[in-house]
């Protein structure tokens, strides 16, 4: 039966949601290659200063998590997104106008306010579109975002540095954004029963099932009247993503935002090469995603597979600083590094909905995004800071450190993180019911 519904949803909704967020990254990143490519000699930037340009958009990032995510819960996600590439183009195109270091560090504060509460939106958004069978599938989809962002800005960065300098770096990537725009107005709709582009019995199907599944979760996580953010922090297992979270985005984006710096000390090459380095291992972070997602989905183990990969990341970084007489192998750990860079992120980001009623999910997602995205601001700055006293291999190993610890936290979630089909426990020797109980948490 599930074979006759149309999959509409998957090209209307993922494509315009994923090249929303591929331009956020983009934005979000570029500073990684512009430091290097000439901004820090310009600008008369440190490797301290340019951790804290670097992680301050995170600070801003903060500020629309949660309004964010109870705007897509309540209102118009699309409207939020739109309104926000407005934002995003703007500030990007004035930074290829600064002259001095505070005016980077206020203009990437306010593009991290502005670009603040997309990934709460689009989750949201997607959860609205996508039953609990597919959510897994949709989120990879949507996660790839970011090795997709980076194979992009690799190349292109570089390219334009080479070519040109690094301001029009960002006023070209941020002109992209009004571009952007129009393809998401007219593609995207907030939930099924305003798509009128929908085929009936895709609609019917989409309605009904999720309608369910929500129901099912509300016997189990009575609604909340005001969906306060207390209710967020009252549930403990909400708690221990955010702190996970926190130390999982010191790793990745520590490892992000210094990964041309990181090649260019290791290579000795120009931005051009830098660039071109910079691809394979977003092209290895598109696999880790799928693959781990797809182990996700069949096993239903989600607190397992963010482990593994958070594990093997710390791995990879480590074995790239014992490697690093060796170039060849060092750049090879990097590359497995991209692999598992972004592939905790599909099971991750189906946890809040399992945890939580939907009211409260939506505003969980916003604080996990906002509170453990600090890392982000964190692990930019260690590095840079490490960079400065240490040198490169130590602040490699402090990202490792981070990595591992939020992997460890995985050990202290709540069961019900997992997904355990009934079709498995039934083999088992369980009944349906049993099943779904300990499935899914109802």
């Amino acid at each position: 039966m599930n074979t006759k519904i149309p999959g509409t949803r998957w090209w209307r909704i993922i494509a315009p949601v994923l090249i929303a967020c591929i331009i956020s990254f983009m934005d979000r990143v570029n500073i990684s290659f512009a430091l290097p490519g000439g901004m820090e000699s310009d600008l008369g930037i440190t490797s301290q200063m340019a951790g804290v340009a670097s992680g301050i958009f995170f600070i801003g990032y903060l500020f629309l998590q949660i309004p964010g995510g109870r705007i897509a819960v309540n209102g118009s996600g699309k409207r939020f997104i739109a309104w926000s590439l407005v934002a995003w183009a703007v500030v990007s195109v004035a930074t290829g106008f600064v002259t001095h270091e505070y005016q980077l560090l206020a203009l990437r504060f306010i593009l991290g306010v502005a670009e603040g509460g997309m990934l709460p939106v689009v989750l949201t958004m997607v959860s609205n579109w996508f039953p609990e069978k597919e959510i897994g599938r949709a989120n990879a989809f949507v996660m790839m975002f970011a090795p997709l962002g980076g194979m992009l800005t690799a190349p292109v960065s570089g390219a334009i540095i080479a070519a040109f300098d690094w301001r029009w770096l960002f006023i070209i990537e941020g002109l992209l954004s009004f571009v952007v725009l129009f393809i998401w107005w007219f593609l995207i709709s907030d939930r099924p029963e305003e798509a009128h582009w929908l085929p009936a019995s895709e609609r019917e199907y989409l309605v009904t099932t999720l309608n369910q599944e929500r129901e099912a979760r509300l016997r189990e996580n009575p609604p909340v009247a005001s969906a306060s953010i207390k209710e967020v922090f009252r549930n403990s297992g909400l708690l221990k993503l955010i702190v996970l979270n926190f130390f999982y985005q010191t790793g990745d984006y520590g490892y992000t935002l210094w990964l041309p710096t990181i090649l260019k000390n290791l290579t000795g090459a120009n931005m051009a090469g830098v660039g071109a380095l910079a691809i394979l291992p977003f092209v290895a972070t598109l696999a880790g995603i799928y693959v781990i997602s797809l182990l996700s989905d069949r096993t239903g183990r989600r607190r397992a597979m963010v482990r593994l990969s958070l594990y093997c990341f710390a791995g990879c970084l480590l074995a790239s600083v014992l490697l690093k007489e060796h170039i060849v192998a060092a750049y090879i750990a990097l590359v497995m590094c991209g692999f598992f860079l972004k592939a905790a992120t599909s099971p991750f980001w189906s946890m809040p909905g399992r945890i939580a009623s939907p009211e409260v999910a939506g505003s969980a997602r916003g604080a996990i995004n906002g509170l453990g995205n600090l890392g982000g601001f964190c692990g930019p700055y260690l590095v840079g800071v490490m960079i400065y006293f240490y040198g490169q291999n130590v602040a490699i190993c402090a990202l490792a450190g981070s990595l591992i610890i939020a992997g460890t936290i995985t050990f202290f979630l709540p069961a019900k993180c997992d997904l355990v089909s009934a079709d498995k426990t039934a083999k088992a020797g369980k009944p349906a019911s049993a099943a779904l109980k300990s499935g899914r948490g109802l």
